[in-house]
């Protein structure tokens, strides 16, 4: 208060504005930064100091909300991605003057997949269309059609240009890609088929649904070889599926937080994993011991010792748990959460050896590349973000 106070002071007589001068001022009151109120961040115009971006390459060709990424399995900076805008993607990763858009859905591409050996994409949108695309010219190669609902999910044989996908009308089709030719439909879920796919051996396919079932197909005849469903299975909607490198077990988590292992072979419930407080949302058997990781809206990823049916290590995120990978076969795993981070953890320890930021919303789901060195997220921020991932080997 070293300058005279010029604000009018009115006293009772009414004399017109009198001012103070130097002489006086009784004492001068030194005002601490912390005895000043907050101003709201936006009256004043200022953003807060935005979160450091962690990542190498920051994908925008999108212009609404991101579902779906997929990385090719045989080249390792091809990537596609997929959202609410109707389009999906391809793109290359460290290219970011490069990129071949994905046409002709109606509606929000839901699910991508690459075929094994790398030469074609399948894209699904809510608009219950699959089509399939040559992953070297970026051409369309057909639309496969049928379901009457939105496509949930596309997954491919593992050993040939086989197409398969589950509906929201409670169905799943498969086609042959390469002729545009349909080879079965499989009926018998009562509500959408939420998960589903092909063993690693290709003989059998396992779908999981809203109706709180899980069912196991014969890809061939189309026969519905076991239903599972009931005490002291699942109570809610399936939410998640993985199966074991040998073929002979599913692990399914749902809504309900329980997860489940079911024996692919007599369709009977083998082991319960206990522990969560909320719906499932991804699964995952580990590549190279006999554990698997779950993650949960509960904010958890849990990795769990399958020999024991016990957890050995519950490693605790800031909001729920949205999608995970392995990291090739590596000891590393990666999260991605509702927080808008992508966690990297160390599946011995139970540690988290590295948190990357850069998105500012849900991370609705995360690939690796072929060569394993970057992980690419996509977020409901409209963005796909890639982060270096190399050091975690």
């Amino acid at each position: 208060m070293n300058s005279p106070v010029h604000s009018p002071v009115h006293d009772e007589d009414d004399q017109g504005e009198v001012f103070l001068d130097e002489s006086d001022i009784i004492h001068e009151v030194t005002v601490d930064d912390g005895d000043i109120p907050d101003v709201d961040e936006d009256e004043m115009g200022s953003d807060p100091e935005p979160e450091p971006d962690d990542s190498v390459h920051i994908f925008t060709g999108h212009t609404d909300e991101l579902y779906t990424v997929a990385c090719s399995p045989t080249d390792a900076t091809l990537v596609a991605t997929g959202g609410g805008d109707d389009k999906g993607f391809f793109w290359r990763i460290n290219q970011g003057d490069w990129a071949s858009e994905i046409q002709g859905h109606k509606d929000s591409v839901s699910s991508l997949a690459f075929s094994t050996d790398g030469q074609l994409l399948a894209s699904g949108g809510f608009d219950g269309l699959v089509q399939i695309w040559d992953t070297t010219s970026g051409n369309l190669k057909c639309a496969l059609d049928g379901p009457e609902g939105g496509i949930e999910w596309v997954r491919w044989h593992p050993r040939g240009h086989v197409v398969l996908a589950g509906s929201e009308d409670s169905t799943v089709w498969m086609w042959n890609a390469d002729r545009g030719a349909y080879l079965n439909m499989f009926s018998g879920h009562g509500s959408s088929v939420t998960i589903g796919d092909f063993t690693p051996d290709g003989k059998t396919i396992c779908t999981g649904s809203d109706d709180a079932t899980l069912r196991i197909w014969n890809p061939k005849s189309g026969e519905n070889n076991h239903v599972i469903r009931g005490h002291p299975y699942h109570t809610e909607g399936l939410t998640c599926l993985t199966i074991s490198s040998d073929s002979t077990l599913a692990l399914t988590g749902s809504k309900d937080g329980s997860v489940h292992m079911v024996n692919i072979t007599t369709g009977k419930v083998v082991s319960s994993l206990v522990s969560h407080t909320d719906s499932i949302e991804c699964i995952v058997f580990a590549p190279s011991s006999p554990w698997a990781a779950t993650g949960s809206m509960d904010q958890k990823l849990i990795i769990w010792d399958l020999q024991h049916s016990s957890p050995r290590s519950t490693c605790d995120h800031e909001e729920g748990v949205t999608c995970l990978t392995w990291l090739g076969t590596s000891r590393y795993l990666i999260t991605g959460s509702a927080d808008g981070k992508v966690r990297v953890w160390d599946s011995l320890s139970g540690d988290c050896v590295r948190t990357f930021s850069g998105h500012s919303n849900v991370i609705q789901s995360i690939s690796v590349s072929a060569n394993r060195d970057f992980l690419v997220s996509v977020s409901l921020d409209g963005t796909a973000r890639v982060f270096e991932v190399a050091e975690f080997q």
